[in-house]
């Protein structure tokens, strides 16, 4: 059944495309889509009419809906009608359309990037990073390169595919393109840089990050309120690229990163009980992006801080790389000077025994995120900074709610909870 409903969303959505012939970009990447589909969101909708993804709409059901304008009608026979409906009017009449589409494009497995860019052709395609994740159905990092790398190899001469120059495995992909190419990075010798970057706050009060956007001669100011971490510029980075490649100058693509906000889940600062800092990067995790999230944590100076915490969950879909990858992390917490770390999931003793081994003060071992509820208010104390970071699956998220301050906001500043995932 749906192997048939993946056929029939992907005919609407390619007479859709032929019909109002909007400019599509196409985000992905192992790591930072999410953010990278929302920074250029926001540049873009400075110049043009623009729709993008809503919820984790990045595979053969969720981009043709994207295209469509609908949300997934779930188990409903009547309600996938109604969507079907709406997309043959889309088809047999003239509607106001956007002008253009920003889709990310998730892989899971070898195909998936090859399918969407037939629904969905880009003018201009993005590769954020390139590093094991979702490698469980892939034999080696080389075939998740080679499957990301469809989504430029399939430009053509007057489209620009934009790829990240701090990335050998991404860098490696210019031989298979045809099209334009701007790179980005945090090495000046990108085409859009990142220069002049601080930290924001005082005390107890980290309000973010700021940087400027180099591009040619010409560089403008951004910030980023309310997240952590050198590695978050690189959203804005994607976001300016984009703008770039689309037409547009640097005034209009500044005004719509000021309008850009990190999405939950992704090194978002909160304020958590006891006077706790917690920096919430629970939306996923995988080797690299928990690694960075380790470091951009532990390099926060703040006076007022007790001790540093790291509340890590497992990184799913690692195939047989899942045990080495597991006790690395826990090494890279303890090398980071973490004074404690509670580790939940599956493969929480790997963690653990990767920070005994460099000499941590205080561990702590979860099955799951629910009993780590249970027992997280004897852990903490007052002052912490806290990580929390881990996969989906292993529901961290869970975690990061028990600490909040602000309960009852929960879900505006916390991912998964609506209540099919609750």
């Amino acid at each position: 059944m749906r192997k048939i409903l993946e056929k029939i969303l992907a005919v609407l959505a390619r007479k859709i495309i032929g019909k109002y012939k909007p400019k599509i970009v196409g985000i992905t990447g192992s790591i930072g889509k999410t953010s990278a589909k929302e920074a250029s969101f926001a540049v873009l909708s400075e110049k043009f009419d623009v729709r993008r993804n809503i919820k984790n709409y990045n595979n053969e059901i969720g981009v043709p809906l994207t295209v469509i304008g609908e949300d997934s009608a779930g188990k409903s026979i009547l309600g996938w009608g109604v969507v079907f409906i709406k997309a043959i009017k889309l088809i047999l009449f003239k509607n106001k359309y956007p002008e253009v589409l920003v889709l990310e494009m998730g892989a899971d497995k070898p195909g998936d990037i090859g399918y969407l860019v037939k629904i969905a052709k880009p003018v201009v395609s993005v590769v954020t990073k390139v590093s094991p994740t979702h490698i469980e159905f892939f034999k080696d990092l080389e075939g998740v390169a080679r499957e990301k790398s469809k989504i430029v190899s399939c430009l053509g001469e007057n489209d620009t595919a934009i790829l990240n120059f701090d990335d050998k495995n991404v860098m490696e992909m210019k031989s298979k393109i045809k099209s334009k190419v701007l790179t980005f990075g945090h090495n000046e010798q990108a085409d859009v840089s990142a220069i002049e970057f601080t930290s924001v706050g005082s005390g107890f009060d980290v309000e973010g990050v700021t940087f400027k956007v180099k591009y040619q001669d010409n560089s403008l100011p951004v910030s980023l309120p309310r997240v952590v971490g050198a590695h978050q510029m690189n959203c804005a980075l994607i976001g300016a690229s984009v703008g770039i490649a689309l037409g547009m100058n640097l005034v209009d693509i500044s005004n719509g990163l000021k309008k850009y906000k990190s999405p939950v889940g992704r090194m978002n600062i909160l304020l958590g009980k006891n006077n706790t800092i917690l920096i919430d990067d629970t939306y996923n995790s995988s080797p690299e992006a928990a690694k960075a999230a380790v470091v951009s944590v532990a390099s926060l100076d703040i006076p007022e801080m007790n001790r540093k915490v790291a509340i890590l969950g497992d990184m799913l879909e690692l195939g047989d790389l899942s045990d080495e990858e597991h006790f690395e992390l826990g090494v890279y917490v303890a090398q980071n000077k973490y004074d404690v770390l509670v580790a939940v999931g599956a493969q929480a003793s790997k963690i653990v025994d990767g920070a005994k081994q460099v000499g941590i003060k205080e561990t702590h071992e979860f099955v799951v995120s629910d009993v780590a509820c249970e027992k997280i208010d004897d852990i903490i104390d007052e002052h912490d900074l806290i990580l929390l970071k881990g996969s989906q699956g292993s529901r961290i998220e869970k975690v990061t709610k028990c600490l909040l301050r602000e309960g009852e906001n929960a879900k505006e500043l916390l991912v998964r909870q609506t209540d099919d995932w609750e």
